[in-house]
């Protein structure tokens, strides 16, 4: 399209093409959105046009993507299993570490979206979200734990396991507890370890954190054993 000016120079107006739209990184955008907002207020404190707004798309993408909002939320509540490295083969002694590294994981303090345990925990008040939570629980964790119990009360024990996962991940992202908060998995993973192995009755020793040695400098001079004095 061409116009002419007063000065009487022609400009030419290039025809405006509309940006292509990446289905998938809307979507995933959509979906982190989604949970970053229901970890904060919960399902029904949350509207599609918040999550829309977050993910800076309209809201008409939410249906189109996902069909409505409580499929959103199905989605965004989903946990998932840690896929193993290529070629490796994880050993049942793995199990509670790995599972520890995949409740961590979206609960890092100011991470962009929330867990998907704590979208659910949010929002516990409902009827719906507290049944979803006691299936994703069982069949994520406490199941793949029992396996692992070679002790009595095995049930029991792998649920006191997936309590102190739970707890991590709310500590870390709904409480931010300090010490917790500033934790990376390296550091929780030996202190985690000594309690998974106690509780899944495991006959290999697990070494205890140690505390950093204290330096020569300040440790007390001795002069050999202590005691009266023989004379003659």
């Amino acid at each position: 399209m061409s116009t002419i000016d007063d000065n009487s120079e022609v400009t030419v107006t290039q025809p405006v093409q509309p940006r292509k739209r990446d289905r998938a990184a809307t979507r995933a955008a959509l979906l982190a959105a989604a949970r970053a907002r229901f970890a904060l207020a919960g399902y029904d404190a949350t509207s599609v046009r918040d999550i829309a707004r977050d993910a800076g798309v309209d809201a008409t993408l939410i249906f189109r993507y996902f069909g409505s909002k409580e499929r959103l939320f199905e989605e965004a509540s989903r946990l998932e299993t840690e896929t193993p490295d290529a070629g490796a083969e994880p050993t049942p002694k793995d199990v509670p570490t790995r599972l520890l590294h995949a409740a961590m994981r979206q609960a890092e303090p100011g991470a962009g979206a929330g867990h998907p345990l704590t979208t659910l925990l949010v929002s516990s008040g409902r009827p719906e979200c507290r049944e979803r939570l006691n299936e994703q629980l069982s069949e994520t964790y406490a199941r793949h734990l029992e396996q692992l119990v070679d002790a009595p009360d095995r049930e029991l024990r792998a649920e006191l396991l997936t309590a102190l996962l739970v707890g991590i991940n709310v500590s870390r992202s709904i409480a931010h507890t300090p010490a917790l908060s500033r934790s990376c998995v390296e550091d929780i993973t030996p202190y985690f370890d000594q309690v998974a192995a106690l509780l899944l009755g495991s006959t290999d020793p697990v070494d205890a954190p140690r505390a950093p040695a204290a330096p020569a400098s300040a440790l007390p001079e001795t002069s050999g054993p202590s005691g009266p004095s023989e004379s003659g």
